[in-house]
């Protein structure tokens, strides 16, 4: 590659490669309102309910800030941890830059569908389709490294794209700076930058793979990364065994290999899958009836690589929504040349009534619109766990709070999981609780206890919720319960009727213990 490139489009590689219709016209305004009222929607429901038990997870993982986690890069807790400074109890302010992140991923959609050539239509259908679909809503609902990760797909997504259709190759430089910073907050974004890479391979342009700018762009990536590489190395990649549990069932979110495709379907909408089912059919090279774009063909063969993957791998549906935003502004031109030709009105209103339909039907399944006290008997819980999730936990840390005194002075109070312990160590300090303890994840390095008696016998004592009551007293001689927790709204969730155990006459000291309290999922 010559040493004379610059910044400036690169001249064009054939008639198919770079070819845009004439129509195309630019509607920025209308994407940046369009994003502002997904933001706005979220923001508006984003207080209601409650805390989701990783927002309480990434809350109290920032105040133990480290270049990594069992579970996850430093980035996220880190964000928890700014926005918990400016402000501590709110939960619209917590929230706030996932729903900052739906807005600008719907305007970079639309964004997308213009450089592959969409017009106006075009770029407002593929933005309107990504902004109604139900994995945006959810994953972009609560603070999470998916909802970073959403918006690191897709901006990587973007730039490529410009990349392929004509741009200067150095842009891969930035492309490595924006992977390094997602390798910060998850490590799954580096599936689709291997898929992507797999995909030029396959389907081209193969030149890009000659260039050095990406492979410049590549290890600044890694650089980037390495931090959070070395962590885990030090302390034995718990990465990479939290991501085998996970692939074995260990997560509550798991699903069977054989529901990936099915939750895929209904997760970003079924009435908006001819959108983008038609937009990967055009990146593999239909042609819909409009020229041909071979040029943006790795993308179709990165999702459907990445498909089989995380099918084979046991992934969760939610992994692949990242790759969205290219697939509808891929589909949005077709659709559009669609709606143009037969019966038009008739066709402009089923395509209005999917978008409309789909938001209406997502935003009732994804974000907290119905009142608390339905939710029980709603299909909601079905399709939407995580709603769940959200509700109960002031009255969980009350409930635990009565039996802490209740109990012998300086008891642990020990949690199963990290949503529990994260929830004590929020909402407890107003009921003069102790930090709690658990063993699930990065609160297994944050402890143990202190050993009260160095020889063991009957002097430690704890509050357990969430653990086995047969291996609270391999650890205790005695364990009674004591309290049971009740949300208050008869909602099945993960907590709804745990026991709070007391424990007493602790057999071992707690450091003997901790090995055997410690667990990843």
């Amino acid at each position: 590659m010559s040493h004379t490139e610059s910044f400036k489009t690169q001249p064009p590689r054939g008639p198919e490669m770079i070819s845009r219709p004439s129509h195309t016209r630019s509607s920025s305004g209308t994407l940046l309102a369009l994003g502002a009222l997904t933001t706005a929607l979220l923001a508006a429901f984003s207080s209601r309910y409650g805390y989701h038990r990783d927002e309480l997870y990434f809350l109290a993982s920032g105040q133990h800030p480290a270049w990594g986690y069992p579970d996850q890069p430093p980035l996220t807790p880190l964000l928890a941890r700014a926005i918990s400074w400016i402000a501590p109890d709110s939960l619209t302010v917590l929230r706030l830059p996932s729903a900052i992140i739906a807005g600008i991923v719907v305007v970079l959609t639309g964004l997308i569908a213009r450089t592959i050539g969409a017009g106006r239509a075009g770029q407002l259908l593929a933005a309107c389709c990504m902004g109604a679909a139900g994995g945006t809503l959810a994953i972009t609902h609560t603070l999470g490294t998916s909802a970073l990760d959403l918006l690191c797909w897709t901006v990587l997504g973007y730039l490529v794209v410009r990349i392929l259709a004509g741009a200067d190759s150095r842009w891969w430089l930035v492309v490595g700076v924006v992977l390094g910073v997602a390798l910060e907050n998850k490590w799954l974004v580096g599936f689709f930058a291997v898929a992507v890479l797999a995909g030029l391979a396959i389907a081209g342009p193969r030149e890009s793979l000659r260039s050095r700018w990406l492979w410049v762009g590549a290890l600044i990536a890694v650089l980037l990364w390495l931090p959070n590489l070395l962590w885990q190395a030090q302390h034995g990649w718990p990465q990479l065994a939290l991501s085998r549990s996970i692939a074995d069932g260990g997560s509550t979110s798991s699903e069977p290999w054989y529901l990936f495709v099915p939750l895929e379907l209904v997760f970003m909408s079924p009435l908006l899958v001819p959108v983008w089912a038609a937009g990967l059919g055009r990146l593999f090279g239909a042609g819909l009836g409009l020229p041909r774009r071979r040029e943006f063909s790795a993308f179709g063969w990165a999702y459907v690589l990445l498909a089989v993957v995380f099918v084979v791998t046991g992934g969760k549906p939610y992994y692949l929504v990242g790759f969205y935003p290219v697939l509808f502004a891929a589909g949005a031109e077709p659709t559009v040349a669609w709606l143009q030709r037969g019966r038009t009105a008739a066709r402009r209103v089923a395509i209005t009534a999917a978008v409309v339909l789909s938001l209406l039907v997502d935003a009732v399944i994804s974000l907290p619109l119905l009142p608390v006290d339905t939710l029980s008997d709603s299909p909601v819980m079905a399709l939407n766990a995580d709603a769940g999730e959200t509700v109960g936990w002031p009255q969980f840390v009350d409930t635990v709070a009565a039996a802490y005194r209740a109990a012998p002075a300086g008891s642990v109070l020990l949690m199963g999981n990290y949503g529990e312990a994260g929830a004590v160590d929020h909402f407890g300090p107003a009921d003069h609780l102790p930090h709690a303890y658990s063993g699930h994840n990065a609160y297994g390095l944050w402890g143990p206890p202190g050993d009260r008696d160095a020889t063991g016998g009957a002097a430690g004592s704890a509050v357990a919720v969430g653990i086995d009551p047969d291996r609270l007293r391999q650890w205790f001689a005695t364990v009674q319960p004591v309290a049971t927790i009740d949300n208050g709204v008869g909602l099945d969730n993960e907590e709804q009727d745990e026991v709070v155990w007391l424990c007493t006459g602790q057999l071992l000291p707690w450091s003997r213990l901790w090995p055997q309290v410690q667990r990843l999922g």
